[in-house]
């Protein structure tokens, strides 16, 4: 719990709903954070951050198989997260169910992406945490009851990699706190700054156009990088991390939203953009093909995105007039309400507890 990411969000939609459960988590951001546990459940930190990536992942990796509380007090357990479904071999009891937003990534098709960022020196190091990863999580998968995934785009993976099959349950987007506010000039990308959310390309694509606006709205590793990228570029400004309200009222007087990473698994942002009357430029890969309806919520651009491609779309946009989208982009965003979420995973643990 250290960035309010989508899988952290729906954590919080979990305990806000189901009042009394318990939450054990590799590490808490308190600041990011303050207000778990609120709803009457205990949270058990197991204190596993650390600012080394690879060391991180050792940490949260040894701390879930060997630092849990005891599982078996509890009539069901649910996993969320790639390193969490490895404290299920602590658990000797029933029902034990897998909220899946991803598998490892950096295992499978994200792999080669992972290995070109080391110096060769560090490469054996990453290909052995590779192994181990891989084996450990097909080893918890094996060992769950059910299986949910978060889009159809996750199914075929889990289907592809593990030949595990699973059932869909769309994330909780709290489409009513997102809301028209105005028709603004600012086009906002809202995805994290890492380098497979391809931010750069985007922020490429507006020095192209300095008669366009670009808020960038986010934080992450690449923020310094893309800063000296657009350097002297008076279009493109960046917020950092917002606090929710900021980034609901930015969104709400935005044109519309740009989101192009690699192979999302879901995507939560373009669906929150959607439920502000805002449409949304995307990609054609992953979870965006199951969210935009190009031409009346959006437009997705051939992958991989390029900035002319970017320029294009804009344009098109600025011609299609993003208000008159306002009413599509609404109704397809009601779809993914957080109440149809908490609603089907509440019949699913009581399905699940009755068996």
């Amino acid at each position: 719990m250290a960035v309010k990411g989508g899988a952290e969000r729906l954590t919080c939609t979990l305990l806000d709903h189901l009042p009394g459960t318990d939450l054990c988590t590799g590490f808490v951001d308190p600041e990011r954070f303050p207000s778990l546990g609120r709803a009457g459940g205990r949270v058990f930190d197991l204190h596993a951050a650390s600012r080394l990536p690879l060391w991180r992942i050792l940490r949260v990796i040894r701390a879930f198989e060997h630092g849990v509380p005891d599982l078996d007090r509890y009539d069901w357990a649910l996993f969320s997260g790639i390193y969490a479904p490895l404290a299920v071999a602590r658990r000797s009891r029933h029902p034990n169910l897998l909220y899946c937003h991803t598998i490892p990534r950096f295992c499978f098709d994200l792999r080669e992406h992972y290995m070109r960022k080391l110096p060769w020196i560090a490469r054996p190091a990453l290909a052995l945490l590779i192994a181990v990863v891989a084996r450990k999580y097909a080893r918890a998968l094996a060992r769950m009851d059910l299986v949910v995934a978060n889009s159809e785009n996750v199914r075929k993976r889990l289907l592809r990699h593990f030949g595990r099959t699973s059932i869909l349950i769309h994330p909780p987007v709290d489409t009513q706190q997102f809301r028209w506010i105005a028709d603004g000039q600012d086009y906002v990308s809202l995805a994290r700054l890492e380098d497979f959310k391809r931010v750069d390309v985007i922020v490429r694509a507006f020095l192209r156009m300095p008669q366009h606006r670009l808020v960038v709205a986010s934080g992450g590793h690449e923020l310094e990088r893309l800063r000296r990228l657009a350097a002297g570029a008076r279009n493109i400004q960046f917020t950092g991390w917002l606090s929710e309200a900021a980034l609901r009222d930015l969104v709400g007087r935005a044109r519309a939203a740009i989101y192009v990473p690699i192979d999302e698994d879901f995507g939560m942002s373009p669906v929150e953009a959607m439920a502000a009357g805002k449409p949304v430029i995307g990609v054609a890969e992953g979870g965006l093909l199951e969210t935009i309806i190009p031409g009346r919520t959006g437009i997705l651009i051939d992958s991989p995105p390029t900035p002319e491609a970017i320029c294009e779309a804009v344009e098109r946009l600025e011609r299609d007039h993003p208000p008159s989208l306002r009413a599509a982009c609404e109704e397809r965003a009601a779809l993914f309400d957080e109440r149809i979420f908490v609603t089907a995973m509440r019949d699913l643990l009581e399905r699940s507890t009755r068996v």
